[in-house]
């Protein structure tokens, strides 16, 4: 700080000494958790899990959406405002990736193909597709097996995900960026398995996107296409849709997503470097796997799908989507189904999933009593932060004494 001293010997004009006192610094914004939608009072713990989550972790949109016996009982947005920067509300219709809740809307689609006879689980995935696999036990990979994670790929012994190579694949099959399905598939399919299928369980990010690629060979539509009409219709869906790499590109009323990491562009050779969650991965490579935007109510509403059977699958379809796997069920007693974890509880069998990529972090669960719920947030945890997978625990520690009777499906349907 200059002093009046300092002001005269550099030829300043005098100012008087009283006129040097410091003004006291502005007061920082105060950060604060702002709602919007409706949370009864009676579900206030459920409301207070979310805000906590949010301020804890300064996450800046999310929202949440609660369904007891078929009814939305709670439907929120949510903004974690600091002040440092402009963001939009968040509404209970807003927009956000859902990553890997993708792979039940997924699962879900192949049994609607099932159930319909145009395919069966028992099928090779190989002679679906028309593969000739550099390793021929690529062969005894069924439609089934991709749905359990049973199809022979572990990311942690190949250190490879191949929806996360676009570089590699690039080079590897010299090819310019962006890469395609196609190229993806060309890729892991000159390699050796990981494993013999069906011999273990490992999660595989690969399958997913050949069970969209079957989809759309079968029903002769796109993968989107098919699941929009099919699936989401029947329910009232309309705003799910596939997303988009760019943030220029974001649907109407999607959120800013959010990462501290950077990653060179996968959309060109340009090795631009660029915000992780805009263009560090291919979006619509994703699709079948972890490329859907919904809103929190919209995937309450499409717990619908597996609780009223009739409306887009049978009661056999549902069932089979939820039986264990031939091998797989973990010491905790639950296992992978149709893109579903399940565990049986008291009677009932819950099912939940999330899903995590930069910018996103969601968590869909089907529970005991008649009670759904879906968390959606606008980043993951990163290097610094808090555990995000907490939150599962969180609202099931929630006890609710008085459900509201209250039904705000006609309010966003």
């Amino acid at each position: 700080m200059l002093t009046r001293r300092s002001l005269l010997k550099a030829g300043a004009v005098a100012v008087p000494a009283a006129a040097m006192t410091a003004r006291p610094a502005l007061a920082a914004p105060v950060p604060v958790v702002e709602t919007s939608g409706t949370a009864p009072a009676s579900l206030a713990g459920f409301d207070n899990v979310i805000k906590s989550f949010v301020k804890e972790r300064e996450i800046s949109c999310a929202q949440l959406a609660v369904m007891k016996s078929g009814k939305i009982v709670l439907a929120r947005g949510y903004r974690y405002n600091t002040g440092a920067q402009a963001l939009p509300t968040v509404t209970p219709t807003s927009l956000f990736r859902i990553a890997s809740l993708s792979k039940n809307i997924t699962s879900a689609a192949i049994m609607r193909l099932v159930q319909d006879g145009k395919l069966s689980l028992s099928a090779k995935v190989t002679t679906l597709l028309g593969l000739t696999p550099a390793d021929t036990r690529m062969n005894q990979v069924t439609v089934l097996r991709l749905m359990q994670h049973l199809g022979g790929w572990d990311r942690d012994t190949s250190k490879q995900d191949q929806l996360w190579l676009d570089h590699t694949i690039s080079a590897a099959l010299d090819v310019p960026l962006p890469i395609s399905h196609a190229d993806i598939i060309k890729y892991a399919t000159g390699r050796q398995l990981d494993f013999a299928p069906g011999s273990k369980m490992v999660y595989s990010n690969y399958g997913y996107m050949l069970l969209g690629r079957i989809i759309e060979k079968v029903s002769g539509l796109s993968y989107e296409t098919y699941v929009k009409t099919k699936l989401l219709k029947p329910l009232g869906i309309t705003r799910m849709r596939l997303g988009r790499s760019l943030r220029t590109e974001a649907a109407s009323g999607e959120v800013i997503y959010q990462s501290q990491y950077t990653n060179k562009t996968v959309l060109d050779d340009s090795g631009t470097v660029v915000p992780y969650p805009y263009g560090g991965f291919n979006m619509p490579n994703q699709d079948a796997n972890g490329g859907w935007l919904a809103s929190a109510v919209d995937l309450v509403r499409w717990t619908l799908a597996f609780d009223r059977p009739g409306t887009v699958l049978s009661s056999a379809s549902i069932a089979k989507l939820v039986a264990k796997p031939e091998i797989g069920v973990n010491s905790s007693g639950a296992w992978y189904g149709g893109g579903w974890w399940v565990r049986q509880v008291t009677g009932h069998l819950n099912t939940w999933h999330n899903g995590s990529m930069p910018g996103t972090f969601s968590y869909l669960a089907r529970l005991q009593n008649g009670w759904s719920y879906a968390a959606i947030f606008n980043r993951r945890e990163e290097t610094g932060t808090p555990d995000f997978d907490v939150i599962d625990g969180q609202m099931n520690n929630v006890r609710i004494t008085t459900w509201p009777t209250t039904d705000l499906t006609s309010k966003y349907f």
